[in-house]
């Protein structure tokens, strides 16, 4: 029923737009020489020459908030744009990293997510958005919608607030289009993978003034995992309505549906990984994590003139998710004994969440005598309320031995299990920010901005075995600074160093029912860009420190598992360097690479070792792709492509406590790995045929989630998939 009314809502809030405007629309119709928005052109408000994966042209930058072009922006980015994600094929946001140096997947908890971290750091809601509202990652990410991925590395705490310091990741979706068009697709693949999906828009008068998109997908798999299946429904509507020729108003609404079978992968035993088939499940055959999440927006967009613009933006998210499965393996007394026999426990919960935003903008450009401003002053309103319910475990479910193949025909009936605690967590947010990018001269740019925030957040805990609510608040305003200088010896290089500082909000109580303070983050950052050979090569390289206060993580304590539980583990202090660079030798070919070093380690803590390297952070990733397509000859639009990854060595498992004597928690290594994938593309006529063929040589590694979920990588896999064009 949820899902029925998220998707009338949705088509509600369209229809009605669509009728309140039309006639508004049509009575101040611009010439067509006029219209400041057409066709192909995006929304977004941040202008640049981008180092884009494949397509080098002047792209806007959604997440950016203001015009500020590359060379004079005092931080890294990389933009990855539609040409790339059709090329490459992406399907997931793990497809999606393998073009970002220093972003990787660092888990895949129950099969069912995708972890991303960042300079060290774990990217939550707070830094994943997509059109500029913050989207929950806790479920697979479907990408059929997604037309441009923009991520700004370091601190971005000036334009969003509450951010950890690792990046910001924004993924922009498919926005309208004034000339008619589209395409139908069909996928299958390994695991008996079947994706059909649509995509059409076009002008809904003949002035051109209104245009729609609509695009969704269904997909259906398998998985190289025994007993393991998913399903997922996609829709992304849009309006765009052109009320004047200075005016636009954007409408978007997002729905996501999943349903996957929870694999919390092949087990840990005593810290050691274990060698057992990498299809081998040992979770519960009926196992459920089911997932939905929905958008809508309306973003307005008003030019004064060509120095003064106005924008809005208003959004609504929703998600809800269910999980119903077994335990996590080594979780509440259920370890795995060294000769692979696992008393397995029963585990449920279910969360849903509101969240609303309202953003407004001011960009100004003008001058104070010979020092021209390039200035942004905003504010944005967020509140958002989740609401979690934790339900008693189910203990001593069944025994299973790892090491012996899985028969789902032995599982007991799937119990039923009890509510234990409603955890209801209100936050309320507002920030008001300026910056302001200073010309002292032609090639000298200073950038000062800063930005307030007050935010109050409530954790209210209701137990249902003693009917009694124990509340904690917290109430916090905080000022976060940023200063950036940039040197410009020549129009194709650049020098910048930058100062931020960030607060991030810790939600959640420790493991006594308190609330948690919150973490004070500075981050350091000097870097060059260069454009060299005509433009043709693009090498940009950064160095960069993060120290963090107090790192805010899920508390272990007693077998802990619930997320809202937390610690505040320490100071930590995060150091690296990041090298990326694109070549475009000629026309038909582009290739790219990247390189990062990174290492997060205690500097302080009455918890863990002091020195120690923190869970999950590769120290060095490397990422290298490249494309190229025939323009003539028997070869004539055929697309060859080839990307590269290398995931370092990096720890897993749990740091060791030196509060507790000969404690048993210990890090676990993981080895580095490559993986190479092979791309081929073909258009004839209206007609595209593609094909992948991933992890060609069945390379073989975990994503680890302490040392409860261990999730190998796909092996060998591919895909097929024809379109077919309306235009």
């Amino acid at each position: 029923m949820k899902k029925i009314q998220t998707v009338v809502l949705i088509s509600g809030l369209f229809l009605s737009t669509l009728n309140a405007f039309t006639l508004h629309a049509e009575n101040n119709t611009p010439a067509i020489g006029e219209r400041k928005f057409s066709m192909g052109d995006s929304l977004s408000s941040y202008e640049l020459n981008e180092v884009a994966v494949i397509a080098k042209s002047k792209k806007n930058l959604a997440v950016g908030k203001m015009n500020v072009n590359e060379m004079d922006l005092p931080q890294a980015l990389t933009v990855i744009d539609e040409n790339a994600l059709k090329v490459q094929q992406i399907n997931n946001i793990t497809d999606l990293l393998k073009n970002v140096n220093g972003m990787y997947i660092m888990g895949t908890t129950g099969g069912y997510q995708e972890e991303i971290a960042s300079r060290g750091t774990n990217l939550t809601t707070s830094n994943t958005f997509k059109n500029g509202i913050r989207y929950y990652g806790g479920m697979k990410t479907e990408m059929s919608g997604v037309e441009k991925a923009e991520i700004l590395k370091g601190n971005s705490a000036l334009l969003f607030g509450n951010v950890a310091a690792g990046g910001v990741l924004n993924l922009v979706t498919k926005k309208p289009k004034f000339d008619f068009g589209g395409n139908v697709a069909m996928t299958y693949g390994s695991f008996d993978r079947f994706k059909p999906q649509f995509d059409i828009y076009g002008s809904l008068n003949k002035q051109k003034t209104i245009a729609f998109r609509l695009d969704g997908s269904y997909e259906q798999a398998n998985s190289f995992r025994k007993f393991v299946e998913s399903k997922t429904y996609y829709i992304n509507p849009s309006l765009i309505f052109q009320l004047t020729p200075k005016t636009t108003i954007l409408l978007e609404g997002d729905y996501t549906n999943n349903k996957t079978t929870p694999d919390f992968g092949t087990g840990i035993v005593n810290y050691q990984l274990v060698d057992i088939p990498r299809d081998r499940f040992t979770g519960v055959s009926w196992g459920k994590y089911k997932a939905e999440q929905s958008f809508m927006s309306a973003k307005i967009t008003h030019e004064f003139n060509d120095k003064l613009s106005l924008s809005s933006l208003t959004g609504l998210r929703y998600y809800n998710t269910d999980l119903f499965s077994n335990a996590r393996p080594n979780t509440s007394g259920s370890t795995i004994a060294q000769n692979g026999d696992w008393k397995r426990n029963i585990q449920r919960s279910a969360v849903d969440d509101n969240y609303f935003i309202e953003q407004i903008d001011l960009n100004a450009n003008f001058k104070t005598g010979a020092v021209r401003h390039q200035a942004l002053v905003g504010f944005d309103i967020e509140s958002s309320e989740t609401r979690t319910t934790a339900y008693n475990p189910f203990t001593n479910y069944d025994q299973i031995n790892i090491f012996n193949e899985y028969n789902p025909s032995l599982e007991p009936t799937i119990p039923t299990l009890t509510e234990n605690t409603l955890t209801k967590n209100p936050l309320d947010r507002y920030g008001i920010y300026a910056q302001d990018l200073i010309s002292l001269q032609k090639y000298v740019k200073l950038l000062l901005g800063g930005r307030y925030s007050n935010i109050k957040s409530t954790s209210n805990v209701y137990t249902y075995s003693t009917q009694k609510t124990t509340e904690t608040k917290s109430n916090d305003n905080v000022f976060s600074p940023k200063i950036g200088l940039t040197l410009q010896p020549t129009r194709q290089q650049s020098l910048f160093a930058s100062y931020s500082n960030s607060f991030a909000l810790n939600t959640g109580v420790d493991i006594n029912g308190n609330a948690l303070d919150p973490s004070i983050i500075d981050q350091y950052e000097i870097g060059i860009k260069n454009k060299l050979l005509n433009s043709k090569l693009s090498v940009n390289a950064t160095v960069y420190q993060i120290n963090n206060s107090n790192l805010a993580q899920t508390s272990l304590e007693n077998g802990n598992t619930n997320s809202n539980v937390k610690e505040l583990a320490g100071a930590t202090k995060t150091q690296g360097a990041e090298l990326d660079m694109e070549y475009l030798p000629f026309n038909n070919l582009r290739i790219m690479g990247g390189y990062s070093f990174t290492k997060t380690t205690y500097t302080k803590s009455n918890t863990y070792v002091v020195g120690s390297e923190l869970k999950y952070n590769p120290k060095n990733t490397a990422n290298l792709s490249a494309t190229y397509t025939f323009d003539k000859g028997a070869l004539k639009n055929l697309q060859l492509g080839f990307i590269s990854s290398y995931v370092g060595e990096r720890f897993a498992g749990r740091s060791t406590r030196v509060t507790v004597q000969n404690d048993a928690y210990k890090l676990i290594p993981l080895s580095a790995y490559f993986t190479h994938d092979i791309t081929l593309g073909y258009d004839v006529n209206r007609w595209n045929f593609k094909a992948k063929f991933s992890n060609i040589t069945n390379t073989l590694s975990y994503n680890v989630h302490d040392d409860n979920s261990l999730n190998p990588i796909a092996p060998f896999n591919f895909s097929i998939n024809a379109q077919y064009n309306f235009n």
